[in-house]
């Protein structure tokens, strides 16, 4: 039997977004009339790839998409490095390509979901409009031969930019086999050219009105650099003026924001409402605020990479959890890797089982789809050497077999995952201009913001088994415990609404070095945290970098601080010492080293330490029992990961065995095993195994 067939029912309909969406697609005839007027919506989770038609003859298309579907693909990205091919050369487009891809993949039952091809100008254009290219912070233009040599503020650039996108979105934003749209990729290269200079400067004049204003929020008085003229502003991204700095991030944030709605609202006006806009981020990449850039996009996706070595469960699971919650709600992986890169100093492959298992904590934390990059390998080109899903002879590479076990696996848990995404009891605040505050000061170089996150998300996850990773503006009433590291930059919406969550009965976890910074990334005038001290009853006295550990005593036993140590003391009756440090520097000796205050019903904690992994496991264990929270599945053996996803009307577990040896968990009541079928009260998993477990809500 033939694998060309028409995209056929699933057995359910897509969650959320998709699902209502593609009750009737109509598709104007002048512009398509061979493409079927409506097809099924896509299923609940979807397995896809990276396909670039441009690259190979048109005669190879029916075997790769019938290897695809033979996996279990079910969608490709398509055309986000093609606007060569789409533009040969100025206003000569050449769409029917790339019609035909997308409807010879629809035949075989995979959806697209279309790039605009923006990372990539073509050679054409750089040389007809040179000022598209953007300037190093050397002073050196960028030069054709790679990719991202686009300057995103220029105007020209977004003329033309937005002229590629309104044309892809008038001839397919109707086309029933494109689900959605990515902009660009990987937003990532900023200009240092004239042009965006005076921006930047308008920028800023706009956000602070006079030069006073400016001069006084930044402290310019400091080594002369008071500004008499606007132009006098410089781009800084080197150590300097905090407040400088910050801006200059911000504003290239507001950039990317306004580069992508450039093209994001022609494609909105001229495609239909059920197509998708995202776009693919870095996970903690920190080029801009992900949560300003995210705010107009339909969801968030990101690109999973390990790059050397191998899965670290609690690094990759908390990348999904902080783009999870750019949206506060589900998201895509646009792309992962298949195997290996090509760009780490070692590229190894990831272990047989290992591939598998990272896509299932992707979907555990979130994601409704996982996409890997590339399909086939190049025959030429930068990423030779990346791994592919087919060689470059087109046949499929020992992983093949994985990734089409996956897609068997997507199939069997799709209906059960519809409608279901994670909620957590504990939330993670993240900013940010607090990571960049952080960074550019770090006062000890082994001080890592993502680091110090992580300290109190892996013992967190280990007990709670979800946490939902946020801005500290959003609501957190529903959140029994939320935990701030190094939240460094405190503004006033912040403080009102952590204020407001204490007083109304939340506990507040302050980690090390936060509340030290105001909005412009200045001191604060009040001590460490800042606005909060008369909530916590007690301040930070002074901050230590630390070269040797010191001691740490108290509540949690004995423990080391490592890299950092914060002075405490306290102004309250009823603060209350946790912890004290040992004999160090002088300085510490006998200080208190975390402090709590009870306010009402909730509470308020200091952490002016950042203790081994034995202490923080302690920490996290007072944190979780003193706010009420509990694991979401129940104990589990050490290396076994548990993601747990809600609906209405059900509990899916997502349970993954990272350790070495294989594992059994008791199950806390008789589930159904989702992918091996029948009802268990127990599960055995290898390493790498994977185990889908529902629950029905009585």
């Amino acid at each position: 039997m033939t694998m060309k067939k028409l995209l056929s029912p699933p057995s359910c309909a897509l969650s959320s977004l998709l699902a209502c969406l593609f009750l009737a697609v109509c598709v104007p005839a002048s512009a398509q009339k061979s493409l079927p007027k409506t097809v099924a919506p896509p299923p609940p989770i979807l397995l896809g790839t990276a396909w670039y038609p441009e690259q190979w003859p048109e005669s190879r298309w029916p075997a790769d998409l019938e290897l695809m579907q033979k996996a279990g693909i079910r969608f490709v990205r398509v055309g986000e490095f093609a606007w060569s091919k789409m533009e040969p050369s100025e206003g000569n487009y050449q769409f029917g390509w790339l019609e035909r891809a997308i409807d010879e993949a629809g035949q075989h039952g995979i959806y697209t979901v279309l790039g605009t091809p923006t990372a990539a100008p073509p050679a054409w254009l750089t040389q007809k409009y040179p000022e598209t290219l953007r300037t190093n912070e050397d002073g050196r233009k960028a030069e054709h031969g790679n990719r991202q040599q686009f300057n995103w503020d220029n105007p020209k650039y977004r003329e033309l930019a937005r002229d590629i996108a309104t044309r892809m979105a008038t001839r397919f934003g109707h086309n029933p086999y494109v689900i959605g749209w990515q902009i660009d990729n990987e937003y990532a290269e900023v200009s240092f050219d004239p042009h965006t200079r005076a921006d930047f400067q308008n920028w800023v004049k706009q956000r602070y009105g006079t030069l006073d204003n400016l001069n006084e929020r930044w402290t310019t008085a400091y080594w002369s650099q008071t500004y008499s003229n606007w132009n006098q502003i410089p781009l800084e991204t080197k150590p300097g003026n905090p407040g400088l700095l910050l801006s200059w991030k911000r504003f290239v944030s507001a950039t990317w924001v306004s580069y992508q709605k450039n093209q994001l609202d022609a494609i909105r006006q001229n495609a239909a409402p059920r197509q998708f806009i995202t776009t693919n981020m870095m996970g903690w990449f920190d080029g801009y605020d992900h949560y300003a850039v995210a705010k107009d996009l339909d969801l968030a996706a990101w690109d999973d990479y390990v790059g050397e070595g191998h899965v670290n469960p609690y690094k990759n699971g908390s990348t999904d959890d902080l783009t999870r919650g750019f949206k506060q709600k589900n998201f895509w992986i646009m792309e992962t890797q298949p195997g290996h890169v090509n760009w780490a100093p070692i590229n190894n492959d990831l272990n047989k089982g290992e591939v598998r298992a990272l896509a299932w904590e992707n979907i555990g934390h979130g994601a409704d789809a996982v996409s890997y990059w590339q399909w086939r390998s190049d025959l030429n080109g930068q990423e030779e050497y990346h791994g592919t899903l087919v060689g470059a002879d087109g046949t499929p590479v020992p992983l093949y077999p994985e990734i089409a076990q996956l897609g068997q696996d997507f199939a069997k848990a799709g209906p059960v995952l519809q409608d279901t995404s994670p909620k957590s009891q504990v939330a993670i605040l993240h900013t940010y201009p607090s990571f960049w505050a952080i960074d550019w000061q770090r006062h000890n170089k082994n001080y890592d913001p993502i680091d110090e996150l992580l300290s109190y998300y892996q013992p967190l996850k280990d007990i709670a088994q979800s946490v939902d990773i946020v801005q500290p503006t959003v609501p957190l009433d529903g959140y029994k415990l939320v935990v701030a590291p190094g939240l460094n930059v405190l503004t006033d919406a912040a403080v009102k609404n952590l204020m407001s969550y204490v007083n109304n009965g939340g506990h507040l976890i302050l980690g090390q070095r936060s509340g030290m910074k105001n909005v412009d990334n200045g001191l604060q005038t009040e001590r460490q945290p800042g606005p909060l001290v008369p909530l916590l009853g007690g301040r930070v006295d002074q901050y230590y970098a630390l070269i040797h550990p010191v001691p740490v005593d108290g509540q949690f036993g004995a423990n080391t601080s490592k890299l950092w140590a914060e002075l405490l003391s306290t102004n309250s009756p009823d603060t209350q010492v946790l912890a004290t440090y040992g004999k160090s520097n002088g300085w510490l000796d006998g200080k208190p080293a975390i402090i709590t205050r009870k306010v009402g019903k909730g509470s308020i904690t200091y952490v002016g330490v950042w203790m081994d992994d034995a202490g923080m496991a302690k920490l996290a264990k007072w944190m979780t029992a003193m706010s009420g929270v509990t694991p979401a599945f129940g104990p589990v053996p050490a290396g076994v990961e548990v993601d747990p996803r809600y609906s209405k009307d059900r509990t899916v577990y997502v349970l993954i065995n990272w350790a070495s040896t294989p594992q059994t968990v008791t199950l806390p009541a008789a589930m159904q095993n989702v992918l091996e079928g029948g009802s268990v009260q127990s599960v055995t998993l290898p390493q790498y195994g994977v185990s889908v477990l529902s629950e029905e809500k009585k």
